[in-house]
C-alpha cells in the first residue's frame, strides 16, 4: 500500500507542476483584476437598465473574458521568451525557464482565444465579443511588439487594459455611449500612474532588454512623473461622466467620493514626481491599487 501511495504521489507531482505552469502563463492576478472590472461594470449596467443576473450570460462573460485574458498573457510570453530570460523578474516563467515547450504555450493561447470569443459571441452578445477580440488583438499584436520600438506602447497597452470594463457594461445591456466612454476613460487614465510606478521600479530590467519604456528612454523619471500626474489629474472628470449620464439618488455621494479618491491619487503622483525614489514609486503603485476597487465600489453602490 505504501508503495502504491508513493507512486501515485510521484505521478501527481508533475501533473500539479504542469497545471501550475499553465496557471502562471495566464497571469492570474491580472486576469482576476480584469474579471473584477467586468463584474462591477456588468452590475452597474444591469442596475441602470433594470436587468438581472442570469446564469448563462454570467458564466459566458466570466469564462470568455478569462480565456481571452489567459490567451493574451500566454501569447505575450510566447513572443517574448528571449527577453523574459534576461530579466530577473521574468526569468522563472514557464517558457523562459524552459519548463514548457513554446508549441504547448502557443496551442494553449490560440485555443483559449478561439473558445473565449465563441463563448462571448453566443453566450453574451456580438458587441461584447467584438470588444473582447479588439482587446486581445491590441495587447498581443500591437502592445507586445511595440515595447521594443516606441514609448507609445504604454498608450496602446492602456487601451487594451481599459476595454474589459466596457465589455462588462455591454454584457449587462449597456451601449457604446457616454457611460461606456467614462468607464473606459477611468481605466485608461488609471493605468498611467499605476504603470509609471512599475516602469520606474523595473527600469533596469527593461533597459537590459531594450524595451522602450518611458523610464528607459528618459531615465531621470521626470517624464514618467508628468504622465502619472496627468493621468491622476484627469481621473476625477472621467469618473464623473457616468454620474452625469446616469444620475441616481447616490450621485452626489459618488461624485464627492471619486473626487476625493482622485485628489489622493494626484497627491501621491506629485510626490513621486518631486522625489523619484523606489519607495515613492511603490507608494504610487499601492495608491493606484487602492483607487480602483474604491472607485468601483462607489460605482455599483451609489449609481444609478
Amino acid at each position: 500500500m505504501s508503495t502504491g501511495a508513493t507512486t501515485a504521489t510521484t505521478t501527481a507531482a508533475p501533473v500539479r507542476a504542469r497545471f501550475a505552469d499553465y496557471v502562471e502563463l495566464a497571469k492570474p492576478r491580472i486576469t482576476i483584476l480584469e474579471l473584477v472590472t467586468v463584474v462591477a461594470a456588468m452590475q452597474f449596467a444591469l442596475a441602470a437598465t433594470g436587468g438581472s443576473w442570469t446564469a448563462g450570460p454570467t458564466i459566458a462573460i466570466l469564462l470568455g473574458t478569462g480565456l481571452l485574458a489567459a490567451s493574451a498573457n500566454t501569447l505575450n510570453q510566447y513572443l517574448e521568451i528571449r527577453f523574459d530570460r534576461l530579466m530577473r523578474r521574468t526569468a522563472n516563467r514557464p517558457l523562459a525557464a524552459k519548463r514548457m515547450r513554446p508549441i504547448e504555450a502557443a496551442t494553449f493561447g490560440i485555443a483559449s482565444v478561439a473558445i473565449g470569443v465563441t463563448l462571448l459571441a453566443f453566450g453574451v452578445n456580438g458587441l461584447t465579443a467584438g470588444l473582447g477580440l479588439l482587446c486581445w488583438f491590441t495587447y498581443v499584436a500591437l502592445y507586445t511588439p511595440m515595447k521594443r520600438y516606441s514609448t507609445w506602447n504604454t498608450f496602446v497597452g492602456a487601451i487594451s487594459g481599459a476595454l474589459p470594463i466596457v465589455m462588462g457594461w455591454t454584457a449587462g445591456g449597456g451601449q457604446l455611449d457616454a457611460v461606456a466612454l467614462g468607464l473606459f476613460a477611468v481605466l485608461f487614465l488609471w493605468q498611467y500612474p499605476h504603470f509609471m510606478a512599475i516602469a520606474w521600479l523595473c527600469r533596469e530590467d527593461y533597459a537590459k532588454v531594450g524595451y522602450k519604456m518611458t523610464t528607459v528612454v528618459e531615465p531621470t523619471g521626470r517624464t514618467a512623473g508628468v504622465y502619472a500626474i496627468v493621468g491622476a489629474a484627469m481621473l476625477a472628470p472621467a469618473a464623473l461622466l457616468p454620474a452625469v449620464a446616469v444620475g441616481g439618488d447616490g450621485s452626489v455621494v459618488y461624485a464627492c467620493s471619486v473626487v476625493v479618491f482622485a485628489v489622493l491619487q494626484l497627491v501621491v503622483a506629485i510626490r513621486f514626481y518631486r522625489n523619484r525614489t523606489d519607495q515613492n514609486a511603490r507608494h504610487l503603485m499601492r495608491a493606484s491599487l487602492l483607487y480602483l476597487p474604491a472607485w468601483m465600489l462607489m460605482l455599483v453602490c451609489c449609481l444609478p
